[in-house]
Order: C-alpha cells, then structure tokens, then sequence
C-alpha cells in the first residue's frame, strides 16, 4: 500500500507538470500576439524561432505513469490523479514566513531547470513572468483520458451539502450514476453484475430499457431483449451509456465528508479569522480547496499559520486554501489569517471542492457476461465521487 509521502509526491509531480505546460502555452501565445503588434505584419524572423523553441520546451517534458493503471487521469470524470492548481503541501503548522509567498506573486510555481531557462529567456525579452496558475472555477475535474480496455464502466456520485456556520447541516445529497462504454461492436452482447455497498439508504434506478426483474432478483444489469446488443462507440465518446442511477438524502451529520469551522474575531483595528476542517475517515480527499471569501483588501491577508497552502485572488477578493490530500496523517487541519475590521458575515458563504476514488454506494462490478458464449472479455471501473455544491452557509 503506497504511503502517504508516495502519494503526496505522485500529486505533486503531476501538478508541477501540468502547470508548467500551462504556463508555456500561456507566455506562447501572448508572446505571438504581441509580436503581431508590434511588426505590424512581420510573419518571419524570431516569432518562428521562439515557437519553435517553446514546443521542444513541451516536447522534452515526459509525463510519469500515475500507476493506477489508467492513464493519467480517466474517463467521465474518473480516477483523480492530477492536481488542479497548487503544486506543494507544507507539512504541519508553519509561521507565514515559510509558507506565504510575496504579495503579489501568487503562490511559487515548482520548477526544473529546463523550466527555469526557459522561463529566464522569456523574461530577458521584455516579458512580465507571474508564475502562478488560477484555480478553476466550480467542482475539481481531472484531465479525461480515453478508455483503452474493451469495456469501461464508470460509477460517479456528485456531493450538494450545505452546513450551517453555527453547526448543524441543511442538506445532504448525493445523486450517482453508473454508465458503460463499449470500444468494439463484437463485445455489444453483454450483461453487466454488480454489487453494492449494502446502504439501506441509497436508492436505485434502472434505465427504461434494462430488465428491472433481473436486476432486483440477480443485480445483474441487462437489456429487457438480450438479442439487443449495447451501442458503442469510439474512445473519445465521453459521455457512455447510462445504465443506473441512484440517490441518498440523509440528516446524518456522520455523513459528510468534511466539515468546516470559522472563527472570525475583531480586535483593535484587525480581524483576526481562525478557520479548521475536519476529515472524516470514510474517503481519502484529493485537491481540496477551501475557499474564503473576505473584505475587499489590496493587499492579500496575513497568514499566520496553515496546515497546506494558500492563494489570494485579489480580483474576487477570496482566500483559497488547499490541501492535495487528506488521508489518515492529516484528518485535521487548520489556518489563521489577519485583515482589516470586518463584519463576521463577510466571510461566509464558504465553498468547498474535492474529489475523492470511493463513494458512498460503494458499487462495484464483478462480473461481465456474454450472452455469446466464451470468455468474458476485459474489462475497467473507474470511480470517483466529486463536490457539485458544497458551502457553509
């Protein structure tokens, strides 16, 4: 079983590689574009020699194997293995001074040397670097990568919690899917048998078109006529074919996966803002970010102290806060940050996005029947649960 430092440094890896990628064709195109301007119809010369350059830059970055067997990411939303936007994780409780980057820089983008150099001839051209990469707005998302095995199936569940500031939780619910993609026409006649995690309080759905008695005798998935084979398609086709849905609303408070605490407190001229997350041991969490909104500032906040790291968007004037991983080493975790006098309300509502390789149906298919004869062919499953609207109210 990989540790959490392997893990960690697997996240990581990925991170600085992708972001790095971004910056490159970030800086590519604005170098084209501004080289436009200024030539005034000039096709030759330099812009080619630099495009060329910044493609070779790309070209001698290699992507290591995430190891799950997937690629490095997965279809429908599947396997995370990529970090959208923060590349490090300090370790333990550290003053800003260790973990706070220059105010207006954004948070330090990891870098190899190649990296480096090519970062250097940008900047000895006239070109303002600001090594940073913005979040993506919304739920985190892995890169796609297209199936390879004959069959995938992929299970995803989407998280709506709403928590109160004061304690307590509104909403809770989760809505899955269970969907199939088939590569090759000869591999169309099949049923699909699964099985659940036993939760007497998720509900499930067939689609019109499967044989719900079967299903509910056999928890086998198959079409009502078995001469009917499943459509296919390429491996580009994102979306598969939906074969079962599922809901679960509770009141539990046990069942959410993350719970935040803020503590906004004025003294003198200063608010002072003590926030902590707790983790449930039911999932590990990936990319999470924990975003604050805050008083118009223009300046970023203090920080005083954070388990992880943190990004200031000036522009919409949020503190993010994240964590690559949570699992059994860091199920608590907590920041302090210092700002101007302020209202208690200003920092609420609070959002959350994570993504997580288990789920609460804790689904799984077991077996794939050919309805032809032979042996079953091979086949995947790809699982993830992620954040669709999760906020502390």
């Amino acid at each position: 079983m990989e540790s959490h430092e392997e893990k960690l440094h697997k996240l990581v890896l990925q991170s600085k590689i992708n972001e790095t990628k971004d910056v490159m064709k970030r800086k590519a195109s604005e170098i084209e574009k501004s080289k436009i301007d200024k030539n005034r119809g000039d096709k030759g010369g330099f812009m080619s020699m630099g495009s060329g350059r910044i493609e070779t830059s790309l070209s001698e970055i290699s992507i290591p194997s995430s190891g799950s067997g997937f690629g490095s990411g997965s279809g429908f939303g599947g396997l995370i293995n990529e970090v959208d936007s923060f590349p490090t994780k300090s370790k333990g409780r550290q003053p800003s001074s260790a973990t706070a980057p220059p105010k207006g820089s954004g948070m330090q983008l990891g870098k190899s040397q190649k990296t480096n150099q090519f970062l250097e001839s940008l900047k000895a051209e006239g070109e303002l670097i600001v090594e940073d990469v913005k979040p993506k707005a919304g739920q985190a998302k892995a890169a796609i990568a297209p199936p390879t095995d004959p069959i995938t199936l992929t299970a995803e569940e989407k998280l709506n919690v709403t928590l109160k500031r004061d304690g307590g939780m509104s909403n809770f619910d989760v809505q899955g899917t269970l969907s199939l993609q088939i590569l090759n026409k000869e591999d169309g006649l099949i049923q699909v048998q699964i099985e659940t995690g036993g939760n007497p309080g998720i509900l499930f759905k067939t689609h019109p078109n499967m044989n719900k008695e079967l299903f509910s005798n056999e928890n086998i998935l198959g079409l009502k006529d078995p001469n009917r084979p499943f459509p296919t398609g390429p491996a580009g086709d994102a979306a598969g074919v939906g074969l079962l849905k599922w809901r679960m609303q509770s009141a539990d408070e046990s069942m959410v996966p993350l719970s935040i605490n803020c503590w906004p407190s004025v003294s003198g001229n200063e608010t002072y803002v003590s926030i902590e997350y707790e983790a449930s041991a039911m999932f590990d969490l990936q990319n999470v970010v924990i975003s604050i909104p805050l008083p118009a500032l223009r300046e970023a906040p203090s920080i005083r102290q954070i388990d992880g790291e943190w990004r200031f968007d000036s522009r919409n004037s949020i503190l993010e806060w994240s964590i690559v991983l949570i699992d059994n080493s860091n199920r608590s975790g907590s920041m302090e940050f210092v700002v101007p006098p302020a209202d208690s309300s200003v920092f609420f509502p609070i959002s959350v996005r994570f993504t997580a390789t288990s789920t609460y149906s804790d689904l799984k298919v077991v077996n794939i029947i050919p309805l032809r004869g032979g042996a079953p062919p091979k086949f995947s499953q790809r699982t993830n649960l992620v954040t669709e609207n999760y906020q502390v109210m």
